[in-house]
């Protein structure tokens, strides 16, 4: 099933066999609604982590001191959305059956429905934890259900009321808001604020954690697809992150929206590769 690349992320050199995490690619963007290039980003991170040292000084964690396994990018079908998502899912359930935790990089967010999918089968208790600039509460677009602009409506059909919580949300359409509000999602607007009220409430139940990049202002992160001024610093993403994996062990998390070829000055995927290495030494626990 892997598609092994040469190139792998730094110091992720476990065999899938003694692997605690599989770090996985999705390299899709054929709904991307307004600037694509998304689908270069998990061989971006990969390519660029060299820039990192595997010691995190923020969590005194080494990644050679973890089992964490890199199987490349999955092969997706560019253009057909369901058939993608399907490959995605059965990667990600394939990850849980032999009791790893997958983690995936993207692409457009679309490609968390597929590993939420998954998880949500193999936990069906299954909370989200979502940062975002959007809502992606939209039950379509342009008429189509399957969208980077709905991804979080069809995880919340899944999911149902009062299981969902996201930050960081500050665009989206004046409907979707009204959703959220409804009960149907907790959404905070604008910032982080009430992160830790949300991560108590999700103690004790299996949690998937998605990271739109672009909750990141664009002044740190200008390297996506939808930009959305007014977001939050690295520190504050990167302290909120910490927070999380220490007071919660996701069953499943994913990092999306890296388009490396908007930010000519690789200044977008140096943070997203920061971000990568947090997280994978987080959850480890």
């Amino acid at each position: 099933m892997w598609n092994k690349e040469e190139t792998g992320f730094l110091g992720c050199v476990s065999a899938y066999e003694d692997a605690e995490t599989v770090l996985y690619g999705a390299p899709f963007d054929s709904t991307t609604s307004f600037r694509p290039g998304a689908r270069f980003g998990p061989s971006a991170i990969r390519r660029e982590s060299d820039g990192l040292e595997t010691y995190s000084p923020y969590l005194d964690r080494d990644l050679t001191e973890y089992r964490i396994y890199d199987g490349g990018d999955l092969t997706l079908p560019i253009g057909d959305a369901g058939a993608a998502l399907l490959t995605i899912e059965r990667a990600a359930a394939q990850i849980l059956s032999d009791g790893k935790r997958p983690f995936l990089l993207g692409g457009e967010h679309l490609v968390t429905l597929g590993a939420v999918r998954a998880v949500y089968k193999a936990f069906p208790e299954l909370r989200i934890l979502h940062f975002d600039a959007h809502t992606d509460l939209r039950d379509s677009y342009l008429g189509v259900e399957l969208s980077h602009a709905s991804v979080i409506r069809r995880c919340h059909e899944l999911l149902g009321d009062g299981k969902i919580w996201q930050f960081g949300i500050r665009s989206g359409e004046r409907e979707e808001f009204a959703f959220a509000d409804a009960g149907h999602t907790f959404l905070h607007r604008f910032d982080l604020d009430g992160l830790s009220e949300a991560v108590s409430a999700m103690k004790g139940k299996p949690v998937y954690l998605t990271v739109d990049l672009d909750v990141l202002d664009p002044s740190v992160f200008s390297g996506t697809g939808t930009p959305e001024p007014g977001g939050v610093s690295f520190n504050e993403l990167r302290e909120a992150l910490k927070v999380v994996t220490t007071e919660l062990t996701p069953a499943g998390l994913d990092v999306v929206e890296l388009a490396p070829e908007l930010d000519h000055s690789g200044a977008s995927t140096a943070v997203a590769c920061k971000l990568v290495r947090e997280l994978l030494l987080g959850v480890q626990g």
